[in-house]
């Protein structure tokens, strides 16, 4: 019932609750010997504790949110400086903490064992053991989600990582706002994947427009700069600065200020993040699908870590599809279904009223943030007959020809000869799958072949009676460890010379030999 009321809300709803909490939270490196009763009895002496957990990182932490922002200032004010007689410490008060006994020999004796929340996913051949306990490939997509899918304990300590990095802003920018975007709120992020943080001017501009009343145009001195890039630019410069110079647990921090998207990357010891903090934002519209049809998720879920287990896609920048591209992918197909089970952005932009409106860089990205004014669909296909109908689907798409059009939700024709054309939902001439080479788009469409043709011939009873792996958690194992023979043999008559000899490069697993093999 707690999701369902989560889900009802808009995606901006979700975003101010929880970077909210975020303000009232602090994170504690806690004593190796641990009383928990006694440690939470301490700190609600502060006040009242809303929700706590704790986790392993470096040692056990321990996430405190308080009901109220001023239990923080309050403990705040009682703990002390670091005495470090061969370091000089600089002294920028966070809310990050440190706690060690006192008496370190008496109180160990009291020391109680505490729940550790995970904070990784399983890895995916215990996954696969628990796949085959389950009573159909439905079972199977939901349980890989539930394994895979962010907690409820990591989305709080991945608005906390934002909420610290917004106290640096502050210092320059004190309406600013930092949050997160993409995977981290968009409900398709998994556990382990980083933490894509943008910097928000906007809530500086609404403040500007509520105070143009009275008999005088009224404005800021401001610095005034010849591009909006270039402000990012010195932006992003200085926070970096910072981060790095005085942020605690801020490590290997990198500017990289001439990327299209400039951003800066530091990995967050506390909290165990990599993080990319940019002036951009992608935008709410995945958080709408996966919150329409329990199915989208499940699917989205199941198909990325299929792409990952036979290196479609892969953590590095390269010629590969990425995880956004497929992700797109998936929609489309969705839309495609008949009854469509999502709506085409088309659709969603005549469903928006003015609160909506909304123009990045010139493009209209509006759409309705209101859940409740889609339609639900009236399509009831099992995930079984969804998982196999994509592999079909994409394993015959005409690539040579058509793109995929999210907005419209149909194939037209090509713009240009790039391998796989997807069309960008918001820039329209922009392909966001521009990095895919022809031999990796040929592997795709091999191992959505074989997908299919296992789903539909494997003897799903014998497979379970004989204990061995079968619907999904088959497709979870490499085809090149398990039955790369087959495989060659019914290529034939696909029609391509490449896809043949691609199948012969599935056994290689890791990604340097996987780029010799399609000859990045």
């Amino acid at each position: 019932d707690a999701e369902v009321n989560t889900r009802k809300k808009t995606f901006t709803e979700v975003q101010t609750e929880r970077l909210e909490q975020a303000e009232r939270t602090v994170l504690i490196k806690c004593p190796s010997k641990l009383n928990e009763k006694k440690l939470l009895q301490y700190l609600s002496s502060h006040g009242k504790i809303n929700s706590h957990f704790f986790f392993e990182n470096r040692g056990i932490h321990a996430l405190i949110e308080f009901s109220e922002k001023n239990s923080v200032a309050s403990l705040q004010d009682v703990i002390g400086i670091p005495r470090a007689a061969e370091h000089h410490v600089v002294p920028f008060k966070s809310r990050l903490l440190t706690f060690t006994l006192k008496n370190p020999v008496s109180q160990a004796a009291e020391e109680t064992p505490v729940h550790l929340s995970p904070q990784s996913h399983i890895p995916v051949n215990e996954l696969i053991q628990k796949l085959c306990h389950a009573d159909s490939i439905t079972s199977q997509m939901y349980i890989l989600l539930n394994e895979y899918q962010l907690t409820e304990e990591n989305i709080k300590l991945r608005f906390l990582a934002c909420s610290l990095v917004r106290d640096f802003a502050r210092a320059y920018f004190p309406d600013s706002i930092v949050k997160p975007f993409g995977s981290s709120v968009n409900t398709f992020g998994k556990l382990g994947c980083d933490v894509d943080m943008f910097l928000d001017f906007h809530d500086v501009q609404k403040h500007d427009t509520k105070m143009k009343k009275g008999p005088f145009e009224m404005e800021y001195q401001m610095k005034r700069l010849p591009s909006e890039r270039l402000a990012t630019q010195k932006i992003l410069s200085v926070i970096g600065d910072c981060l790095d110079n005085f942020g605690p647990g801020c490590m290997s921090v990198q500017k990289i200020l001439n990327a299209r998207c400039p951003l800066v990357k530091f990995s967050h010891q506390p909290t165990g993040f990599q993080c990319d903090l940019s002036v951009s934002n992608s935008s709410e519209l995945l958080y709408i699908y996966g919150c329409l049809d329990s199915r989208v998720r499940a699917l989205v879920f199941s198909l990325r870590c299929w792409a990952r287990v036979h290196g479609l896609t892969n953590s590095v920048p390269g010629t590969w599809i990425t995880n956004f591209s497929l992700t797109m992918m998936i929609m489309f197909f969705l839309q495609k279904r008949s009854p469509p089970i999502i709506p085409t952005l088309d659709q969603l932009k005549e469903l928006a009223d003015e609160k909506d409106k909304y123009v990045i860089g010139g493009y209209d990205c509006s759409f309705v943030s209101d859940l409740s004014k889609i339609n639900p669909t009236k399509n009831t296909e099992t995930l079984d007959e969804l998982l196999c109908d994509f592999f079909e689907y994409f394993g015959n798409f005409d690539f040579r020809k058509n793109s995929l059009n999210l907005r419209k939700g149909k194939e037209v024709n090509k713009p240009e000869s790039s391998p796989l054309y997807i069309w960008n939902p918001f820039e329209q001439d922009l392909n966001i799958s521009k990095n895919v080479n022809q031999p990796q788009l040929e592997k795709f469409v091999a191992l959505a072949r074989e997908s299919a043709w296992i789903l539909q011939k494997e003897d799903k009873t014998q497979r379970m009676i004989n204990k061995e792996p079968w619907g999904l958690a088959t497709l979870l194992i490499p085809f090149g460890k398990s039955n790369s023979n087959k495989m060659k043999s019914r290529t034939k008559g696909i029609g391509s010379e490449t896809i043949r000899s691609l199948l012969d490069s599935l056994k290689l697993s890791n990604a340097n030999n996987l780029q010799k093999a399609v000859g990045k």
